[in-house]
């Protein structure tokens, strides 16, 4: 079954735009079909995947607001192999324009179940606030990865964004769910980095992923080349940690169809 995960913090700068591009590559080297789904009108998850959101023709606002067939808007990213759902500054309007439309919270949810069984993986990069592109993007995963860094404001944040996964799950998403935290610009050497990951541990237990992304110049690097980080430098501390978040995420997700299969098995 396609897995469908919003990369959502209602906090920006935290690594949500480096963790879906890298992570959708990642996945890609473990030989899995990935889409990425740019939610964020500033476009950067389109950018980085080497697509010029400039020059695009349709976006990801045409199909939301019934413009165009979602086929005819996916690009492919030739540096991060992975297919890509495009943004740019136009999906600003669609904001205001899915207001009026039917069923707003779910048009993306719509969109994506056209195509979902094309991929085995749909990362949904999200703009840093909750409105209605947010909303469309709760609506529609299975699970939400929330990267944030080990910082006192971050904590508050997070705190948030889990009073807004409560409300969608009680109105529009009763399956949705916290996929993982993951601890980004993440500096060992901090006491305060520590004291904040041990807090983690302690209230989210094994939903804290045990992978963590150190800050690493390369990574910062690659977005100005228009390319995931392993495909510019697949040494670097960054290409190493985004793959090992893909191994975890793959393990994980072996392991939860593995107990769903034994469950009616016991029943039976």
């Amino acid at each position: 079954m396609t897995k469908i995960y919003a990369i959502a913090n209602q906090k920006g700068g935290v690594g949500k735009t480096t963790s879906c591009v890298n992570l959708a590559a990642s996945l890609v080297a473990t030989k899995k079909r990935v889409l990425l789904v740019d939610l964020d009108p500033q476009g950067n998850a389109t950018m980085g995947s080497g697509v010029n959101k400039s020059e695009l023709d349709q976006t990801v606002y045409d199909v939301l607001t019934d413009r165009a067939p979602v086929a005819d808007c996916l690009v492919v990213s030739e540096e991060g192999k992975y297919h890509v759902l495009p943004a740019n500054g136009d999906l600003t309007a669609a904001e205001v324009e899915m207001l009026s439309l039917s069923n707003k919270e779910r048009r993306l949810d719509v969109v994506l179940k056209q195509v979902a069984g094309q991929y085995d993986y749909i990362l949904i990069d999200c703009p840093p606030s909750l409105n209605m592109l947010t909303l469309n993007a709760l609506a529609a995963c299975h699970g939400v990865i929330i990267p944030m860094q080990c910082e006192y404001y971050a904590l508050e944040g997070l705190s948030a964004l889990m009073g807004t996964i409560g409300q969608i799950q009680q109105v529009l998403n009763p399956e949705l769910k916290i996929e993982g935290i993951l601890r980004t610009m993440y500096d060992p050497r901090n006491s305060l980095t520590n004291d904040v990951s041990a807090q983690l541990h302690e209230h989210f237990g094994d939903r804290v992923y045990r992978t963590c992304i150190p800050r690493n110049v390369r990574l910062a690097e690659a977005p100005s080349y228009g390319q995931p980080v392993l495909v510019y430098d697949r040494q670097s501390k960054g290409a190493m940690a985004y793959l090992a978040l893909a191994g975890e995420i793959l393990r994980r997700n072996d392991q939860n169809e593995a107990a769903d299969s034994i469950q009616p098995e016991i029943a039976h």
